[in-house]
């Protein structure tokens, strides 16, 4: 059950240490005392002078070393903990963090296992929320700052701390009486009709996730499940991890190499013959670019056809899922993944697939079609198969393709229009113009990043004020992952007058001092009060990261900025959109706040906004030449994008193969030979996989599954990622292309829209329902089958201009 929970807000010590001096009977004075002393963040009406200090904090260091400064000079270098969290002044921190939650989860639990009363069953769901708020806020700390904190003295204490509350959260997935508790509140008339929709959302989903942890199985069956779970997570990782080819290299004669750039050629070449890796970005590039079709062939061979361990590990990994799916009493495991996803079960991601398939399969014939032209023509064309694209003619001819009618500009012609601090002004002008959301530029406290370069945002709201605070650790520097992610290190909550009064009666513990109940709530990180609705929320707390090369200090007034390509303008949006998912979706439970949806829902509001990279309304905003300030002409995107057009439909195409191939592996049929011991052969999936859906014949001899890492992080939801993209495609065509849209796409009728039947639910209602309500269309509200072959069949945005799968 908890083991897919995430934060909330808890108490303090020195500072109930002070408390305890009150009267226990004060505990309601001392909420108000609490309340009134609330931090505001203190912005000026000036959002103009935001608006130029936030492009200049990205791209200035002169002017950003001064910014940063300030709250140094401020505070006196008074170190306020990470994330303003007043445990993690230290590394030790985190163990008194870990510590003081652990007892406040303690008492909780006790306090669920003995409800007994009406009432007490009525705040069971808003307990249990709790209760994996309370972890969650631990361990996605500790599971960031692991991975991202520079110092290895953070990095372990945050590993030990994780690993306490992990074993804790193991523990309370076996306490069945925390389940038996719950299934008792909802099946109690009065309890579920006193609920709110959140809190009736929140009961189902902790009852669904305690139900896929085998909770309501015999002992022995339960026990079979969790060492079945420990394997499967074991094999998974053993399978990325060693996954090779069946030879890891091939000799080829350098002759045979023409076409290939003559620095690749050098690295691998020695008196006239050539080592060529089997995969890597040599291997790339040979296919794309060696003239020589039956090198081309034996250089895909060899990249294609994984070793036979690496194949045996594979099918380990599926016996063993099979497994535990008949053990929780699903027909197979995709069975078991789905049936919280959109999709429910694995007929309806068929549906979907072949409906996808059936509609970009014209598009992908024109494509082939252009390519076997280009095939026709060629004087290094091969004799055999002259009237097909073979597989290892599709980069090659791709390659020639782009060549021939591509009329891109110059790479630094584009980047010179995107310096980082000119997008993330964008971005901020945009979620403006759409939500009424603004990015403000604040000094962080000492301590509260985990480096220098890491940049705050407080997001702020026309109406509602400051709603989340954004950490952006957008600059590369040794040692960080390189891989562009969007961590949640607080789900938006809210914290009820009751959770204070706990606090008013807690016995004093060697904790931080804390100025107010609420900052011993919160631990001092982010927080609101709303009087009008007279609610207390922790806020949204982010980490935005990337790894793009910083700028470098000159005193040449002249020296450019951090110039982003196209690529990476697009990863930053994406990234972005979960952000504003993170943002925008403010929930009282934690458990269903912002990017907390269903798997195959959740890319959606990234994907979307995406298309925002590009259009010419948005670009209009903002992009503008770091150097002139001459405006960018939208032309000269348009014009790059008509070179990803070219062969768009393919790469859809390629997606439904994996996709395909993903629920093939783990679906019924597959679970059948498995479970009864039979030879199991999951080469002859992938075969039939291929025939089925590509269009471009797969070779026999080749065992491409055995490089697909992607089956253990997704294991039957491969597909999720395709779905959202055909829903993006259709919520930007119909929604925010909409004829007659007074400002194009950056529209607040789109904007609001969007937000009131997407974004601001977070996962609180179902994504059928989010999707049906955005395009006005009620007959999808009820999913299943049908629901998913027409977003197949959506296939290809109508538009010209914007193709999408």
């Amino acid at each position: 059950m908890l083991k897919s929970l995430q934060k909330q807000s808890w108490t303090c010590a020195k500072c109930l240490q002070r408390i305890q001096t009150r009267s226990a009977s004060s505990a309601a004075a001392a909420v108000d005392a609490a309340r009134s002393s609330i931090w505001q963040p203190n912005y000026s009406a000036a959002t103009t002078q935001d608006d130029t200090n936030l492009r200049l904090i990205f791209d200035s260091p002169s002017f950003w070393r001064e910014f940063s400064q300030k709250a140094e000079e401020q505070l006196r270098n008074e170190h306020r903990g990470l994330f303003h969290n007043r445990y993690l002044k230290s590394p030790d921190g985190f163990q008194a963090f870990a510590a003081v939650t652990l007892k406040r989860c303690s008492k909780l639990v006790d306090r669920v296992l003995a409800a007994s009363t009406l009432e007490e069953y009525k705040g069971m769901a808003r307990e249990l929320d709790r209760l994996s708020d309370l972890l969650c806020r631990v361990i996605d700390l500790a599971d960031f700052v692991r991975s991202s904190h520079p110092d290895r003295r953070y990095q372990t204490a945050a590993s030990n701390a994780y690993a306490m509350m992990f074993e804790y959260m193991n523990q309370l997935n076996t306490t069945t009486g925390l389940n038996e508790q719950l299934k008792k509140a909802w099946s109690m008339p009065e309890v579920r009709s006193a609920w709110s929709h959140e809190e009736k959302v929140v009961a189902e989903i902790l009852m669904r996730d305690f139900a896929k942890s085998a909770i309501d199985l015999p002992d022995d069956v339960r026990r079979q499940f969790v060492e079945l779970s420990s394997e499967i997570a074991e094999v998974g990782a053993d399978f990325v991890e060693r996954m090779s080819p069946e030879m890891e290299y091939i000799q080829i004669n350098t002759k045979k190499l023409k076409g290939l750039d003559p620095v690749s050629i050098k690295q691998i070449s020695s008196w006239g013959k050539s080592i060529l890796p089997s995969f890597g970005s040599t291997t790339t590039k040979a296919l794309r670019m060696v003239e020589d079709p039956d090198t081309r062939r034996e250089v895909y061979m060899a990249s294609r056809k994984a070793s036979p361990s690496t194949i045996h590990r594979l099918e380990v990994l599926l016996q063993k899922r099979a497994q535990v799916a008949q053990v929780s009493g699903y027909d197979s495991y995709a069975h078991m993944a789905l049936s919280d996803k959109m999709a429910r079960t694995p007929e309806a991601v068929n549906q979907f697939l072949h409906a996808l398939s059936t509609s970009i399969r014209p598009k992908v014939r024109e494509e082939l079609q252009s390519l076997l032209e280009l095939k026709k023509s060629d004087a290094h064309g091969s004799t055999l198969f002259p009237e097909t694209i073979n597989a290892w003619d599709r980069d090659y001819y791709t390659n020639r393709l782009f060549s021939l009618r591509s009329r891109i500009p110059t790479p630094d012609t584009l980047t010179a229009y995107f310096s980082l601090g000119s997008v993330m002004q964008g971005l901020s002008r945009i979620f403006s113009r759409l939500y009424g959301v603004r990015l403000v530029p604040r000094e962080a406290a000492p301590g509260e990043t985990w480096d220098p370069s890491v940049r705050r945002l407080d997001v702020m709201d026309e109406n509602d004020g400051h709603i989340g605070v954004m950490y952006c650790d957008l600059f590369t520097r040794e040692g960080k992952s390189p891989h562009p992610a969007h961590f949640t290190l607080r789900c938006s909550r809210e914290i009820p007058s009751t959770e204070l009064a706990d606090l008013a009666t807690e016995s004093p513990t060697a904790t931080p001092s804390f100025s107010s109940l609420v900052d011993a709530a919160t631990e001092g990180m982010a927080h609101s009060y709303n009087p009008t609705t007279h609610s207390l929320h922790q806020l949204p707390t982010i980490a935005l990261i990337c790894d793009f090369p910083p700028p470098r200090p000159s005193a040449n007034s002249n020296q450019p900025p951090t110039l982003l390509s196209l690529r990476s303008l697009l990863t930053l949006y994406h990234e972005m959109g979960h952000a504003i998912h993170s943002l925008l979706g403010r929930t009282s439970l934690h458990n269903i706040a912002g990017t907390r949806c269903a798997t195959d829902f959740a890319e959606l509001p990234s994907i979307l906004f995406e298309r925002f990279a590009t259009d010419p309304a948005a670009l209009a905003l903002w992009a503008t030449h770091w150097e002139t300030g001459e405006p960018l002409d939208p032309a000269r995107i348009a014009t790059r994008l008509e070179r990803e057009k070219l062969v768009q439909a393919g790469e859809v195409e390629m997606q439904v193969v994996l996709s395909a191939l993903d629920a093939g592996l783990h679906g019924r049929e597959a679970a059948a030979v498995l479970n009864r011991g039979g030879a199991f052969d999951s080469t002859e999936v992938y075969r039939r996989v291929y025939e089925e859906y590509s269009s471009v014949p797969e070779p026999r001899g080749t065992s491409y599954h055995g490089f697909f890492g992607h089956l253990v992080g997704y294991g039957a939801t491969y597909y999720a990622y395709l779905f959202d993209r055909a829903i993006a495609a259709k919520v930007w065509k119909d929604v925010f292309q909409k004829p007659g849209l007074p400002h194009g796409a950056i529209s607040r009728e789109a904007g609001e829209r969007y937000k009131n039947e997407v974004l601001r639910w977070g996962g609180g209602r179902d994504g059928w329902q989010c999707v049906a309500g955005v395009l006005g269309r009620p007959e999808l509200s009820e999913g299943g089958e049908a629901g998913m072959k027409e977003v197949g069949r959506w296939g290809i945005a109508k538009d010209a201009d914007h193709y999408d799968g």
